[in-house]
């Protein structure tokens, strides 16, 4: 009985250690795809070429790093009272939505809408981190954290 436990135990810590490098290879691959894309769509939404769409790449950057940095703190207190996998499918949603604006927005506020919301939502790799160290035994917690670590090179190099 004790081996069945432990090997569905096994079972699930390996289910969510793959949820987790998902997430976090779509995370980074999301940031990824939107570097090159983001500069053409400002240039089309805002016009006035690519220095002021340039310029409005720095603002909406900046904007989605000050909101990430607000709402890390407060995703970590949500991911502590309601668990870590709601909260990381929550930022997944927002990622969804984040990416369904940016490819109808027909305006640059519209986008920078979209851009907050994301950084609202995308703290999540603070959270999957916890994820990683609440489910994972302290003699395999370093693998876990170099496979988080390669979902995140893997994602961004893709």
């Amino acid at each position: 009985m004790d081996s069945t436990h432990t090997a569905l135990s096994d079972t699930r810590r390996r289910a969510a250690v793959i949820f987790i490098f998902v997430t976090v290879l779509l995370d980074m691959l999301a940031f990824g795809i939107v570097i090159p894309v983001l500069p053409h769509l400002i240039e089309q939404l805002a016009g006035g070429g690519i220095a002021r769409a340039a310029w409005w790449v720095g603002v909406f950057s900046t904007v989605f790093a000050v909101v990430q940095f607000a709402f890390s703190p407060v995703q970590g207190a949500l991911s502590d009272r309601f668990g870590r996998r709601p909260v990381i499918l929550i930022s997944n949603l927002g990622l969804a939505i984040d990416f369904v604006i940016l490819a109808l927005a027909p305006t640059l506020w519209l986008l920078f809408v979209s851009r907050a919301l994301l950084g609202m939502t995308a703290a999540s790799f603070t959270t999957a981190n916890a994820y990683i160290a609440d489910i994972t035994p302290k003699e395999k917690r370093a693998a876990a954290y170099g496979m988080l670590g390669g979902a995140f090179g893997l994602g961004f190099i893709v």
